[in-house]
């Protein structure tokens, strides 16, 4: 018998047929019937889903902690309803950092409903990587009540392009993204730059950390191949003095060892594991 139980949510858009953002639930065993537990949101990055790699297994490690666990796939995460495969391309290419905040909130809005029963909605917490820590952050800095927040190898700006990049996008009016684990050619469509332009205040990721009320641990591999080492150290000076806390992993990159499937935790996925964790027991008790 598993020591942790699973449910599987949905949330729609009655604007907007389609678009469904679909949630992943996991708490100790029996969690439902017992007194309210903290919980967690968990943000994938770009191209991540909430099946890659190291989330099913850190989702576990949550919800033996006796915190409930509540990942997600984001609307325009490009991942269909089998839960693992691109197979929702048109959503990905009009994936905006807009859209991922309006995910971010209807998630949080699920939790705080009172409708998910077992679940303290006063003792949450939020942990993202990549693309999903800087995400994580600005959502974060706009709803103060978390008790805690945690980045791995977060990105510490919403714009990482040159504007030469730029401009071949807007002439072409899409930029392909290719998926080296898949072998697709997936892309995205000239609204996401636009979305970019059109909110460069409130994607403003280190004046976001400055207003952040809540306690943040970053965490960073010093050799990232993806997002530069320096973005910690931005984030983390951005921060408040007080709730700071961060940790910099040498010889390991942006997934800190971690592969898609995950059959093993390298020592480097280990230690994120075990500080992500202290951190969030420390702050939800």
């Amino acid at each position: 018998m598993s020591d942790t139980h699973a449910t599987l949510e949905t949330i729609t858009y009655e604007d907007e047929p389609g678009r469904v953002i679909r949630v992943r639930v996991e708490g100790p065993e029996g969690y439902e019937r017992g007194a309210p537990l903290p919980y967690v949101l968990v943000v994938h990055g770009f191209k991540g889903f909430m099946h890659w790699g190291f989330f099913p297994e850190f989702s576990r490690r949550i919800a033996r902690a006796g915190i409930v666990c509540v990942a997600f796939n984001g609307s325009g995460s490009g991942i269909g309803a089998d839960l693992l495969n691109f197979t929702e391309e048109e959503a990905f290419a009009r994936n905006t950092v807009t859209r991922e905040l309006e995910d971010l909130d209807r998630v949080r809005a699920l939790v705080r409903s009172g409708t998910l029963p077992g679940i303290d909605p006063e003792r949450g917490a939020i942990v993202g990587h990549s693309r999903g820590g800087g995400t994580a952050l600005l959502h974060a800095a706009e709803h103060g009540d978390y008790r805690a927040v945690v980045t791995w190898a977060a990105i510490d700006r919403v714009d990482r392009m040159d504007e030469a990049a730029k401009a071949s996008w807007r002439a072409t009016g899409s930029l392909p993204v290719p998926n080296s684990r898949t072998g697709q050619v997936l892309r995205l469509d000239v609204c996401v730059l636009e979305d970019w332009e059109r909110n460069r205040a409130r994607f403003d990721i280190p004046a976001a950390c400055a207003r952040l009320a809540a306690p943040t641990l970053v965490i960073h591999g010093a050799d990232d191949e993806a997002v530069p080492v320096a973005a910690a150290e931005t984030l983390f000076t951005a921060l408040p003095a007080a709730g700071r806390k961060r940790l910099i992993l040498a010889g390991t990159g942006h997934t800190f060892g971690g592969v898609h499937p995950l059959e093993t935790v390298p020592e480097p996925l280990e230690r994120v594991f075990e500080a992500t964790l202290g951190f969030l027991e420390e702050r939800q008790s």
